[in-house]
């Protein structure tokens, strides 16, 4: 029976990059056979206004309770270095422009380690462009996908996908197996153990 595994994710969610270590491991255990779909579920919305200082004072909490966790590294000066926005719609449409050329994987690691690591601004897309010519992709064809209509219906279609599964946050794991959706336990640290949850799906 045919089955697909979907990863709900946004590149800018602080969770998902303490997921990434966990997911990589994890694709290299699945059945060969299983497909692997990226849905970018869409964080925060397009916005040219700066970050409210409460709102970053969050967020720089979530990301000292995810090193304390699980020891995801973050680089905490991104917040004085840049001017921090509400926005990650444009990181998720850099993915699926890279997706048209098969960089869809290479750009979300680049948006990852770029605002994680070296304190760059995924929701500028000057930042965006030099990411993907870092990734060798043809940054014209890129700047041009950013744009197109097909690239914000993929992402809008994404997001309403997201919504309609009610997935609990981000990353997220979808199991469907024939036409039944399952909803798989994301596990941070063993992934054996979400293999184990996907294998005894598949095997009913």
């Amino acid at each position: 029976m045919a089955a697909t595994l979907f990863y709900v994710h946004d590149p800018m969610c602080s969770w998902c990059w303490a997921y990434r270590p966990a997911w990589q491991q994890l694709k290299q255990l699945l059945p060969s056979e299983l497909l692997v779909e990226y849905v970018v579920g869409g964080l925060a919305p397009d916005s040219d206004e700066p970050m409210p200082v409460d709102l970053q004072e969050d967020i720089q909490g979530y990301w000292r309770k995810i090193q304390q966790q699980l020891g995801t590294e973050f680089n905490f000066d991104f917040w004085s270095k840049n001017t921090p926005r509400r926005s990650t719609y444009e990181a998720c449409r850099a993915v699926i422009a890279a997706d048209k050329q098969g960089y869809a994987e290479a750009m979300i690691e680049a948006i990852q380690r770029g605002y994680y690591l070296q304190a760059r601004n995924p929701s500028d897309r000057d930042v965006l462009v030099a990411m993907a010519k870092e990734q060798e992709l043809d940054v014209a064809v890129f700047l041009a996908d950013l744009d197109e209509a097909d690239t914000e219906i993929r992402l809008l279609d994404d997001i309403a996908m997201a919504r309609r599964w009610k997935v609990p946050g981000f990353p997220s794991l979808v199991l469907l197996v024939g036409d039944q959706l399952h909803h798989i336990e994301v596990n941070y640290q063993d992934p054996q153990l979400t293999l184990q949850q996907i294998t005894a799906l598949l095997d009913d």
